[in-house]
């Protein structure tokens, strides 16, 4: 009561692939695994076209932000020597007070403040 492999694929009421080992894989043919490395080396080509203006566009950006700050360093320098000027001006006119209180005069001018 033995079935050879033979009767076992031909039997109508069992599928074909039954006969076949679990683990085969079909086969590709040439034509197809062609077109498989051609279309997988166009996509690698893409890719690599992508990375390019991915690139670009950060590079683009990165040069953006280097003038916005070194616009920003000169604008801060500026600044700081406004600062400084205001600063020695300030003394300058507090200097004046320091020397009139040693002095011992009855009263003080009282600054005007300026709007």
């Amino acid at each position: 009561m033995c079935i050879s492999s033979t009767e076992w694929s031909n039997n109508p009421s069992r599928p074909l692939y039954f006969s076949k080992q679990k683990n085969q894989r079909p086969k590709i043919s040439r034509v197809q695994l062609h077109r498989l490395a051609r279309r997988k080396r166009s996509e690698g080509k893409e890719t690599k076209v992508d990375m390019e203006m991915r690139n670009l566009k950060l590079y683009m950006e990165n040069m953006r932000i280097l003038e916005e700050n070194e616009k920003l360093r000169k604008k801060a320098s500026l600044l700081h020597e406004e600062n400084i000027a205001l600063m020695t001006e300030f003394q300058k006119k507090f200097s004046k007070f320091d020397r009139v209180s040693t002095k011992e005069i009855p009263h003080l001018p009282t600054p005007k403040l300026t709007k």
